[in-house]
């Protein structure tokens, strides 16, 4: 499966730009792209929280993803 997936933050950094077309293997929700982009980027199992958002809405892990879904990774955020 591919998708277009857009990443922010410390996330643009670890995957090495803003918008990436990732293809993968296997179960085609949040849940199989996180644990997949995890193997891939180890770096992204360290962060204290990710969320994800397909299609401009947060989505938890049992969401499905088709290929022509947006996929964005909202990495955590401090302020002040």
């Amino acid at each position: 499966m591919k998708i277009n997936l857009v990443a922010f933050g410390i996330t643009k950094d670890i995957l090495g730009a803003r918008e990436v077309e990732y293809s993968w293997e296997g179960a085609q929700t949040v849940g199989g792209l996180l644990k997949d982009l995890g193997e891939r980027y180890p770096q992204l199992v360290d962060l204290a929280s990710l969320k994800v958002a397909v299609n401009n809405e947060y989505a938890d892990n049992g969401v499905a993803i088709t290929e022509k879904d947006e996929v964005v990774l909202i990495p955590p955020v401090s302020g002040g």
